[in-house]
């Protein structure tokens, strides 16, 4: 079994707590010990040494609002409003090497273009033949008669009502998807005052959270509307995005379920809207909407962390103006617009990101029995989260004990055995 020993680091361990300097052994796929410096050093018989000289060794992030199906990444923009199946299929993987190029480790799939591409791309990452990051592969994203995104020709007749409702959830039970993504509410991008529009009745929730809970399978929403959110709570649903127009019932219910669920507000898609280079050409009321979301978070989301909901970040990436790979941005904004610190911001996507992935117990620390699933930053991101949108910064990317991007030459060396 391969031992590397991780020296000469600061190390920030997922908790919130402040970088501290030591070393850490992986063997295998697992981190087998930790040391703060002081502490009686790591055995080093036989690992192979790598001198961090000072970077940070931290855990991977996760993505809590992943949409690999989108088509943009950062370095190849795709403007097409629909793709075959074979070529979106092969951009679908191809999107998920780059979020673990850019440090995220796991992915938790808020809605897929593909009715079964999720499904492939995670088995065929888990039997290490694609890389990419640990996936929950989520569904399309349904409303009652279509799912967003989808070519018509190839979208299923989904039906109404809570028979049809079940029906669908054990199909995506049987079809192997971790996650069923359902529209709760509209939203203003896709019609005039959207968010405030309801597309399923309470018999429809309630169901889809009856058989979810039968079938196993998880449940995630795009709820705008406050109705929306109770209904999310009230039966069961384990990621909420946005929850913009969340009053204070719905607030009050989110804190009841607190250690059963997680928010995502999705800011990232906001912001892009906002400042979003001339070219892309984004329509005013999207900006407007953009500008609005971003006005609601800031009140929202610190009342919900001030209760002690799990509030994580995830900025609906793969747009052409929010390109996949920027991912690490939604740090900067929990930092900027919503009084996170660094490290906070952190903990939301590391240990928090664990959890949501059902994990929680061994992924998203530097701790000892854990995933070796982390990263080797060139710098201090709990000085700066910035840094860590540039992929040059990230000298070392783990996943499961093996390396996606080995540390710089010269950093790594084989111990002898003592």
């Amino acid at each position: 079994m391969a031992r590397i020993l991780f020296g000469n680091v600061q190390i920030f361990d997922g908790t919130g707590a402040a970088p501290y300097a030591g070393e850490a052994l992986v063997e295998g796929n697992r981190i087998r010990a930790v040391r703060k410096a002081g502490q009686p050093p790591i055995e080093r018989g036989g690992a192979e040494l790598v001198d961090g000289g000072g970077a940070t060794l931290m855990p991977g992030m996760v993505e809590s609002h992943a949409h690999l199906s989108w088509a943009s990444a950062v370095d190849r923009i795709i403007t097409a409003k629909s793709l075959p199946p074979e070529e979106h299929l092969l951009i679908t993987a191809r999107n998920a090497r780059v979020t673990l190029d850019h440090g995220f480790t796991s992915a938790y799939s808020a809605g897929s273009l593909g009715r079964r591409f999720e499904v492939a791309l995670r088995d065929e990452i888990d039997a290490g033949w694609l890389p990419g990051p640990r996936l929950k592969a989520s569904s399309m994203e349904r409303a009652p008669s279509h799912s967003y995104g989808m070519l018509e020709a190839h979208d299923e007749d989904h039906g109404n009502g809570p028979e049809a409702m079940r029906a669908f959830i054990r199909s995506c039970a049987e079809t192997g998807l971790d996650s069923v993504k359902l529209l709760l509410s509209s939203d203003d991008n896709f019609e005039p005052n959207g968010s405030q529009i309801l597309l399923y009745d309470e018999a429809e929730v309630a169901a889809a959270g009856e058989e979810a809970r039968r079938a196993g399978i998880w449940l995630a929403c795009h709820a705008q509307a406050a109705e929306a959110v109770k209904r999310a709570v009230r039966h069961g649903f384990r990621a909420l995005y946005h929850c913009s127009y969340a009053d204070e019932e719905a607030i009050d219910l989110l804190e009841a379920k607190r250690d059963e669920l997680f928010v995502a507000p999705a800011l990232g898609l906001a912001w892009a809207a906002i400042h979003a280079d001339p070219s892309f050409a984004v329509p005013a009321a999207n900006v407007a909407r953009g500008r609005k979301m971003m006005e609601l978070q800031r009140v929202l989301v610190p009342e919900l962390r001030r209760r002690g909901v799990r509030v994580l970040p995830g900025g609906d990436y793969g747009f052409p103006h929010n390109p996949i790979g920027r991912n690490a941005h939604d740090l900067e904004l929990f930092v900027d617009e919503l009084g996170y610190t660094p490290a906070e911001a952190l903990m939301a996507a590391t240990k928090w990101g664990g959890e949501l992935m059902g994990m929680g117990g061994e992924l998203g620390l530097v701790r000892e029995g854990y995933l070796a699933d982390l990263l080797l930053v060139n710098g201090n991101p709990c000085a700066d989260v910035r840094i860590l949108q540039d992929r040059d910064n990230l000298l070392m990317i783990m996943k499961d004990g093996a390396y996606h991007k080995a540390p710089p030459q010269g950093a790594a060396r084989r111990m002898a055995a003592e």
